[in-house]
């Protein structure tokens, strides 16, 4: 899933939200048989443990090796749900929400039978600061006092906004009220370090472990293999249910190849699957095969693609020509340039399917090809009948580049004229999120980094996030939204938080910076022999803590 992540955000390029069960699995971990080798097939080249410097999800290949203070409960056909993990609760807000306290659990230990104390998840936590392990998710970085100006703990200095007054008792005192904590608690950066036990140009490869599997090889670029940590006690942990004996990554795996041999289903085939999803053709080939589309698990509309409208260049600052491109821009011919209804399906609000609060709207409703008539009304108020000229910036693989014609064709119906400029990944995301922005629209899409709206919402959309790197591509500033985030991310109340997060996102769109274009849907494909294989309504994966194998 590297093409999607990026610095603290999982942006969706082609790897999107899944949900829904196969029709010959699905369930959870409850009665998971045990025994045998799961084997995963990725075309990943690395796979880098270390916890500080990943972007993993809760539910992956991390989540089988370290546990952390909270995690994700995933279940089929119902929204995730945050709960404890090494801790007992998911936390208790005092001080208004800025002061949070969580309490581990009994006899938990590591896989060399050392007890997992606080001292060890603060160290894991401040360890993430270091510049030597750059590149995970980074939430908490911002969030914590005096994580600003903190590099780490290898100059010998601790965090002091990290309180350990018991082995069992840890206290984050945080810069202001943030109701979503108990999210950011369950990141990898959370996951209990020994202090003794740390290099960290070396731990990614062998961490120790904390949760039900343990490293016994690690050849990069040719497999990874897991096998049980017997230290590991079920009775601490619900969510997780160990059923493989060992568990192996076949990595630097061709997608294509892969899905053949999975259609197959011959041999060791059949107690593996794919850990990227299927492509047009290879998904066409499944859909003809009975027995493989009976191992198919497809999700429903997911996270969101959008294009951006830059609102600080040119005709773009006025609001009735932002709007005259939401009513001019074919969402019908976008989708069928995505895939068709295999792909998605039109989108009109940012906060996403699976995210819990999520208000259904639209507030510009311009069926499935758009309203010309309406965009060219539109654009005479504003005085932009004709000339109108905008530059469209998009990746340039050849789906990108498909989608940006299709957006291209039905902007140019209402008269203004729309030039792609494509360019390779690195620089689409170096330009789209620079400080200074010579694009007037660009082409992105987003999958949040935990399930709530907070993560839908303020990366892209609060005028902290323009420039320098950020996800505020359209460039979007409105004192009141802000406002508005404020409220909800220290709201600690999750009702009360998600009714202010879907009035932002109603707000948002009254201002019309970006056109939603659509919830993408993906399918993953199993083996026969692999048993609870579902995709839920977040995140954008097989929940890998849940699998067994047939016996």
């Amino acid at each position: 899933m590297k093409n999607l992540t990026r610095a603290g955000v999982v942006a969706i390029a082609a790897l999107l939200l899944i949900t829904g069960c196969s029709s010959a699995s699905g369930g959870t971990a409850a009665g998971a048989s045990k025994g045998g080798t799961l084997t995963i097939l990725t075309p990943s080249t690395k796979i880098d443990l270390d916890p500080a410097k990943s972007q993993n999800l809760a539910i992956t290949t991390l989540g089988l090796i370290e546990r952390r203070l909270t995690t994700w409960d995933i279940r089929a056909g119902k929204p995730a749900t945050v709960v404890p993990d090494l801790a007992t609760t998911t936390g208790t807000p005092s001080d208004g929400g800025k002061t949070w306290t969580f309490t581990l659990k009994d006899g938990l230990k590591f896989a060399d039978g050392s007890p997992i104390t606080t001292a060890d998840i603060k160290y894991g936590i401040e360890r993430s600061f270091a510049d030597e392990l750059s590149g995970g998710l980074s939430y908490h970085k911002s969030l914590l006092v005096g994580g600003a100006d903190y590099h780490g703990p290898y100059s010998g200095s601790a965090l002091a906004s990290i309180e350990t007054p018991t082995p069992k008792s840890i206290v984050f005192h945080l810069t202001g009220a943030y109701g979503d904590w108990p999210w950011i608690a369950s990141m990898p950066a959370f996951a209990p370090v020994p202090k003794a036990k740390d290099n960290p140009a070396t731990y990614g490869q062998d961490p120790v472990a904390s949760g039900p599997y343990q490293v016994a090889s690690n050849k990069q670029g040719t497999a990874l293999t897991l096998t049980r940590n017997k230290y590991w006690s079920a009775k601490t942990d619900t969510v997780r249910a160990a059923g493989p004996d060992s568990v192996v990554f076949r990595m630097s795996q061709d997608p294509s190849t892969t899905a053949q041999s999975l259609i197959s289903d011959a041999g060791d085939t059949k107690a593996a699957f794919g850990a990227a999803f299927l492509g047009a053709a290879q998904l066409a080939q499944v859909n003809r095969d009975p027995a493989a589309k009976a191992r198919l698990a497809t999700s429903q509309a997911g996270p969101l693609s959008y294009l951006a409208l830059n609102t600080q260049r040119g005709a773009l600052k006025d609001l009735d020509v932002r709007k005259a491109i939401e009513y001019a821009v074919d969402r019908k011919a976008y989708l069928i340039a995505s895939g068709g209804a295999a792909a998605g399906e039109a989108a009109t609000t940012l906060i996403t399917p699976g995210i819990a609060g999520r208000q259904a709207y639209d507030l510009y409703p311009a069926g499935a090809d758009g309203d010309v008539k309406k965009a060219k009304a539109l654009l005479a108020k504003a005085g932009q009948s004709s000339g109108l000229s905008l530059t469209l910036l998009v990746q340039n693989d050849a789906a990108s580049l498909a989608k940006a014609q299709a957006i291209q064709q039905g902007i140019q119906r209402a008269g203004i004229t729309v030039t792609i400029n494509s360019e390779d990944e690195n620089s689409f995301y170096s330009d789209a999120t620079a400080t200074d922005a010579s694009y007037d629209l660009a082409l992105y899409s987003w999958q949040p980094d935990f399930p709530s709206a907070n993560s839908n919402i303020q990366p892209l959309f609060a005028s902290s996030e323009i420039g320098e790197g950020r996800n505020n591509v359209a460039r979007y500033s409105s004192q009141e939204v802000d406002a508005l985030i404020a409220k909800a991310t220290a709201e600690v109340d999750h009702k009360a938080a998600q009714a202010l997060w879907a009035k932002a996102d109603r707000r948002i769109m009254q201002d019309a910076p970006v056109v939603p274009l659509s919830y993408a849907k993906q399918s993953f494909l199993r083996g026969s022999n692999v048993k609870n294989f579902f995709v839920a309504s977040f995140p954008a994966y097989p929940n890998y803590l849940t699998l067994s194998l047939a016996k």
